[in-house]
């Protein structure tokens, strides 16, 4: 079959045969319609994700969309290495195939669920995030943190926060503020302490980096009362480390944690996913999306960009 398959970390997947998977008693031979680029797929083919297990050649990608040999349109995820869903067929594990909601088309499904799984799991698993709460977000002008914007929206939040580094992207989003993180020093923090001193219920982070290092000082010098500041570290797009002193969070309420793969286990992370995609269709969640063949991986493969979410079409 064809596949977009990684031979070299360094290098793009390319347009290659590979083996076809036979599915096993406890899988479902899945023809793929629609796989999608997001920031853990292109960083385990870089070989630099976590999860990354070091087999070479393998197939890119980690979920997709398609159709079971029964004729059923599902989501899937995890194929088991050497096979990844960016191929005309995978075999996956029937607990990791989910039905696809009606009126929720193959490729707005494979753009949407990774990003939005992100950001449902870090609000409704590990925040337990409640109706009329004030969610913060920082670093909410990509995929996952317009999607986290919605579903907040969605779960019924009393006020939205937005972060980012683009003005007129940040202008775009239905938030109720935005903090513009290129603002100098002195009103950058002068404008979290503000916000923090209103009570933030929950941030979901996809920057770390010298954002949070200013988020989570003005949350613990700010924030009023006791009341828990559940902080869900969820992307490390500005930074993979940080320096907190310990008096952050001797001196505060706040909950520092963690949302992905290890975290969570992947019952959660396939239940999380299901329940985003059957919230997507009466929430009208949106990702912005463009849909290539997969036979043109190679040249789109470093063209993708996380506010336009490339998505490879199989079949």
């Amino acid at each position: 079959m064809k596949a977009a398959v990684v031979f070299d970390p360094s290098r793009a997947p390319v347009y290659a045969d590979f083996a076809e998977p036979v599915a096993a008693e406890n899988q479902r031979l899945i023809q793929v319609t629609a796989s999608a680029i997001s920031h853990v797929v292109k960083s385990r083919a870089s070989g630099k994700h976590y999860s990354f297990d070091g087999t070479l050649p393998f197939i890119a990608g980690i979920d997709g969309t398609g159709v079971t040999d029964g004729g059923q349109r599902v989501y899937f995820v995890f194929p088991p290495t050497p096979w990844g869903s960016m191929a005309q067929y995978a075999a996956v594990d029937v607990a990791h195939c989910l039905p696809l909601p009606e009126g929720l088309d193959d490729a707005t499904a494979a753009a949407m669920a990774n990003p939005g799984m992100s950001a449902w799991a870090a609000l409704v698993h590990r925040a337990g995030f409640k109706a009329g709460e004030t969610v913060l977000i920082n670093g909410a002008t990509g995929s996952a943190g317009r999607l986290a914007a919605q579903i907040a929206r969605y779960l019924g939040a009393k006020k939205i926060i937005a972060t980012g580094r683009n003005a007129q992207a940040l202008a775009s989003l239905n938030v109720d503020a935005a903090v513009l993180l290129t603002a100098d020093d002195s009103k950058l923090t002068q404008t979290l302490a503000a916000h923090a001193a209103k009570q933030i219920d929950v941030v979901i982070d996809y920057l770390w980096g010298n954002s949070a290092e200013k988020l989570l000082k003005a949350l613990a010098k700010h924030s009023p009362g006791t009341t828990p500041v559940r902080y869900v570290q969820v992307g490390s797009l500005s930074a993979q480390e940080i320096s907190l002193p310990g008096a952050v969070l001797r001196s505060s309420p706040i909950q520092l944690m963690g949302s992905g793969i290890g975290s969570l286990s992947l019952p959660a992370l396939v239940q999380a996913t299901g329940e985003m995609l059957n919230a997507a269709v009466a929430g009208h969640f949106t990702v912005a999306h463009r849909a290539v063949p997969l036979a043109d991986v190679a040249q789109a493969w470093t063209q993708d960009d996380s506010q336009n979410r490339t998505v490879f079409m199989v079949s």
